[in-house]
C-alpha cells in the first residue's frame, strides 16, 4: 500500500514543480537574464508610491525664486533682458543676503536687446555727421551693456549658472572642471559622456562662482527618477547644477571621486571596472561623501507633488524679489534656485510623483539630499538580495498553499504580499536601499493564480465529484469538510472519543397544543435555527439530527478536537443564553415561554455512515450517547439548564461546576456523578462562588448523614435563591431521610427507572 507521504507527493508534485519553475524564472530575472519593460514600469510605479505616501516637510534652507505667470505678466515674455537678471542677482545677493544662488537658466548668447549695437552702427554710418552723438553713446554704454550689468552683479557673489549638454553643438565657455582624467592617475571612471554643450558666454562664466549641468536625465519612459551628478566632457568631469550649487553653498574646496583603495592596490580588472562608491565634497571641516550608482548617478528623492502648493520648498515670485516684497527672513542665508513653473517656458518634467513637476524643484530635491547627506541608493549586491527574497518567498508559496485550506492559502498569500511590500518600503525608508519590488510581487501573484487555478480545476472538481457522490448520505454541515479534505475524509465507522449533546424543549406538548399550526411552525423554526447556529458556528459542532423538538449534536468528528468536551459545554452555555433571548421575544408576541434542557456526555463512541440502503446518515452511537440522552431527561428533576457526566466535567477545565447528584440511570448499572456548569470559573462573582462552596459542603453533610447540619445550610441557601429548584429538592430529601433514615448500605445514589 502506498504510504501517506508517497500519496501526498504524487498528488502535489505537478503543482509544486510548476511553482518552483516560476520561482526559478523570477530569480533569473532578478539576476539580469531577462528584461521586461512592464517590470521596469511597475518598479517605477512602486518607486513613485514610496515617495508619494511620505508627507513633505517644508525645508526653509532652500528657496525657489519662481519666474511665474505673475512675473511674466509684469515684465514681459521670457527670456528677460540681462539688466533684469542683473537686478534679480543684486537683490538676492546684496539686498537679501542669500547664501548661494543657482540659476536653472543658461546665457549662451550675448544680450543685444538694449539696442546699443544698432545705435553704434548708425553713429558710424547714417548718423555719422550728428555732432556729439558718439560722445553721448560712450556715456550711455555702461547702462546699455546689459551683459556688463549682469557681470557686475555676478562678480564676487556665490552665484552658479546653469548650462545644457548636447551631442554635437559646442557653444559658450565651460566652467572649470571638478577634476580631469589625468588627475585619476590611471583609474577608469565610468560616467556618462557628452560631446557637446550649450554653455554661458565667456564674460558671464568668468564672473560667476561656477556653473552646473541642468540637462534632465530620463528613463526610457521619459520619467526622471535619477540624476547624473558628474558628467564627462572631453578629458574632464563637470558637476550637475545641484552639485555645483551645493559645493559653493557649503564652501567646498574640491569635488572628487572617492576610492577605497590606492591605484597600486588595484588589479587590472578593478582599474577597468570604473566602480566608484561615492563622490567626495572637501569641506572646510572634513569630507562629505555622496553615494552614487552606475554612471555617477543618484536617485532623486521627490518630496511632495511639486510646485508652490507641494509643501516641500518655499516658492517666491521673481517679481516680488525684484520689488523687494519678499520678507528678508525668508531669503537671508538661504540656498536659492532661480527657475520657472510657468507652462510656457517648458520646464515641467515627468516624475514618479507628478507628470508636470517643475524642473527647478528636481534640483531642489537633490540639494536637500546633499545638505542632509541623506541619499537613497541601490547597493552593488542588490540583485543578490532581490534574488534571495524571490527564492525565499517563492519556495514557501510554491509548497505551502497546496497543504492548506483555501482560506488559509489566501491569507498566506496576502500576508506574503504585505510582507514583501512592507520590507521593500522599510529598507527604503530606514536603510536607504532602493530595491525592485515588481518581480517579487508578480511572482507572489503568479503563484496565487497558479494555486487558485490548480486548486479549482483539479482539487475542487475532484472534491465536488466526491461531495456529489455522497450528498444524499451526508448531512449538509459535513459537505464543507469533505470538499476541503476529500482524500482524508472517510465515511467508514470508527471508534473515537467524542462529546455528544442533546437539547429538548420543556413542556413542548403543552406548547404545541396552545398554538395554531402556522404559529407553532414559526415558533419551532426560530428555536431550531438559533440552536443550530450556536452549535455549528460558535464552537464547530457537528449538527447530527432533529428529533421533533430535540436536537442532537457532537464534537470531535469528522474534525478531531482535543478539547471537544470544552467546546460542547461552552456551546451549551451559549444555547441557554440564546434560549433566554428567544423567550423574551416570544413573550412579547404572546407565545408560550421557552425553556430548554441540555444533556452532555463524553466517552468512546462509534461514529460513521450508518443507516439502511434507503437512507443513511453520519451519526454517533454507543453507551456514552445513550447516557447523554438520559442526562438531558433529568435536567427537569434538578431544575438545571445543563447536566453533564463526570467524564465531560473532567475533560472541560476552566468552568465553575456544581455537583448535582450521584445517579443510576435506566440501562446503566454503575452510578454516575452529574454536574451543572455555571459559567467560566474566572468570571464567577464572589457571592456566587461562596454559595457554590456552601452547597458542596451541604451535599457532603447529607452524604455523611448529618441531616440537621445539611438541612440548616440548605435552608439558608434556599432563602438566598428561592427560585432554585435544586435546594428545594434536597430539603425534601432531608425531610424524608429524617423521617425514614436510609439503611446501612445507603450509598447516596439516586436511581432513575425511566428514560
Amino acid at each position: 500500500m502506498m504510504s501517506k507521504r508517497a500519496r501526498r507527493l504524487r498528488k502535489y508534485a505537478p503543482r509544486w514543480l510548476l511553482g518552483l519553475a516560476l520561482t526559478a524564472l523570477a530569480a533569473l530575472s532578478t539576476l539580469g537574464f531577462f528584461h521586461s519593460d512592464s517590470v521596469e514600469r511597475m518598479d517605477g510605479f512602486v518607486a513613485g508610491l514610496r515617495m508619494r505616501i511620505e508627507a513633505p516637510v517644508l525645508d526653509a534652507r532652500i528657496v525657489i525664486v519662481d519666474i511665474d505667470e505673475k512675473s511674466l505678466a509684469a515684465l514681459g515674455r521670457f527670456p528677460w533682458s540681462r539688466d533684469i537678471q542683473a537686478k534679480l542677482v543684486t537683490q538676492l545677493t546684496r539686498h537679501y543676503g542669500a547664501g548661494a544662488v543657482g540659476f536653472d537658466i543658461s546665457f549662451p548668447e550675448p544680450d543685444t536687446s538694449s539696442g546699443y549695437a544698432v545705435l553704434e552702427r548708425l553713429a558710424g554710418a547714417e548718423l555719422a555727421g550728428v555732432d556729439g552723438l558718439k560722445a553721448q553713446l560712450a556715456r550711455l554704454k555702461a547702462g546699455m551693456d546689459y551683459d556688463g550689468l549682469l557681470v557686475d552683479a555676478l562678480r564676487g557673489q556665490n552665484v552658479v549658472l546653469g548650462y545644457n549638454v548636447s551631442d554635437k553643438l559646442r557653444k559658450g565657455v565651460l566652467p572649470a572642471p571638478a577634476f580631469t582624467v589625468e588627475s585619476l592617475n590611471g583609474r577608469e571612471l565610468l560616467a556618462y559622456t557628452a560631446h557637446g554643450y550649450e554653455a554661458n558666454i565667456a564674460r558671464l562664466q568668468q564672473a560667476a562662482a561656477g556653473a552646473g549641468i541642468f540637462t534632465a536625465s530620463t528613463d526610457a519612459d521619459g520619467v526622471i527618477r535619477s540624476s547624473i551628478l558628474l558628467q564627462r566632457i572631453g578629458e574632464a568631469y563637470y558637476p550637475s547644477l545641484s552639485l555645483a550649487t551645493a559645493a559653493v553653498y557649503l564652501k567646498a574646496r574640491a569635488i572628487a571621486p572617492y576610492f577605497d583603495t590606492t591605484v597600486e592596490q588595484l588589479s587590472q580588472a578593478e582599474k577597468d571596472s570604473g566602480a566608484v562608491p561615492s563622490i567626495s565634497l572637501f569641506l572646510p571641516r572634513g569630507q562629505m561623501r555622496i553615494p552614487v550608482g552606475e554612471g555617477l548617478t543618484t536617485y532623486v528623492q521627490f518630496r511632495g507633488r511639486g510646485g508652490p502648493a507641494g509643501g516641500a520648498f518655499r516658492y517666491v515670485s521673481a517679481l516680488d524679489v525684484l520689488t523687494g516684497a519678499v520678507p528678508p527672513a525668508q531669503l537671508k542665508g538661504a540656498l536659492v534656485l532661480v527657475g520657472s513653473t510657468a507652462p510656457g517656458i517648458n520646464d515641467l518634467r515627468a516624475t514618479p510623483v507628478n507628470p508636470e513637476f517643475p524642473g527647478v524643484e528636481v534640483h531642489a530635491n537633490l540639494l536637500k539630499s546633499i545638505l542632509d547627506n541623506d541619499f537613497k541608493s541601490r547597493p552593488a549586491a542588490a540583485y543578490l538580495f532581490e534574488c534571495a527574497l524571490v527564492l525565499a518567498f517563492g519556495l514557501v508559496l510554491s509548497l505551502a498553499p497546496a497543504l492548506l485550506a483555501p482560506l488559509r492559502a489566501v491569507l498566506l498569500t496576502a500576508t506574503a504580499l504585505a510582507a514583501a511590500i512592507g520590507l521593500n518600503f522599510y529598507l527604503y525608508y530606514e536603510a536607504g536601499m532602493v530595491l525592485g519590488a515588481a518581480v517579487l510581487v508578480l511572482l507572489i501573484l503568479a503563484l496565487f493564480v497558479l494555486n487558485l487555478g490548480f486548486g479549482y480545476f483539479v482539487e475542487v472538481r475532484k472534491s465536488h465529484a466526491l461531495v456529489s457522490r455522497f450528498r444524499e448520505y451526508v448531512a449538509p454541515e459535513l459537505v464543507a469538510e469533505m470538499a476541503d479534505n476529500p482524500e482524508q475524509y472517510t465515511m467508514e465507522g470508527e471508534s473515537r472519543e467524542l462529546s455528544v449533546l442533546f437539547v429538548d424543549v420543556r413542556g413542548f406538548t403543552t406548547i404545541s397544543e396552545g398554538l395554531d399550526p402556522k404559529t407553532l411552525r414559526e415558533y419551532i423554526n426560530l428555536y431550531l435555527t438559533a440552536m443550530s447556529e450556536d452549535i455549528r458556528d460558535s464552537h464547530c459542532g457537528t449538527l447530527d439530527k432533529y428529533i421533533g423538538d430535540a436536537v442532537m449534536a457532537f464534537w470531535g468528528a469528522p474534525v478531531s478536537f482535543a478539547d471537544h468536551a470544552r467546546r460542547a459545554v461552552a456551546t451549551a452555555l451559549l444555547m441557554q443564553a440564546s434560549a433566554a433571548r428567544l423567550d423574551a421575544q416570544f413573550q412579547v408576541r404572546g407565545w408560550p415561554p421557552l425553556q430548554i434542557g441540555i444533556g452532555i456526555n463524553s466517552g468512546m463512541m462509534h461514529v460513521g455512515d450508518m443507516g439502511s440502503r434507503i437512507r443513511r446518515a453520519y451519526t454517533v452511537m454507543g453507551d456514552a450517547v445513550n447516557l447523554a440522552a438520559r442526562l438531558e431527561g433529568v435536567t427537569k428533576v434538578y431544575g438545571a439548564g445543563i447536566v453533564v457526566g463526570e467524564a465531560t466535567r473532567a475533560a472541560a477545565p476552566g468552568f465553575a461546576w456544581r455537583e448535582l447528584d450521584l445517579v443510576r440511570v435506566k440501562g446503566k448499572h454503575a452510578p454516575v456523578a452529574i454536574f451543572e456548569p455555571l459559567g467560566m470559573a474566572a468570571a464567577l462573582e464572589p457571592a456566587a462562588a461562596a454559595r457554590l462552596a456552601r452547597w458542596h459542603t451541604a451535599l457532603a453533610l447529607l452524604r455523611a448523614r448529618d441531616w440537621e447540619a445539611a438541612g440548616a445550610m440548605l435552608a439558608v441557601l434556599a432563602d438566598e435563591e428561592p427560585l432554585c429548584r435544586l435546594y428545594r429538592l434536597y430539603l425534601e430529601r432531608v425531610a424524608l431521610y429524617r423521617a425514614d433514615p436510609p439503611g446501612a448500605g445507603w450509598d447516596g445514589v439516586t436511581v432513575f427507572d425511566t428514560k
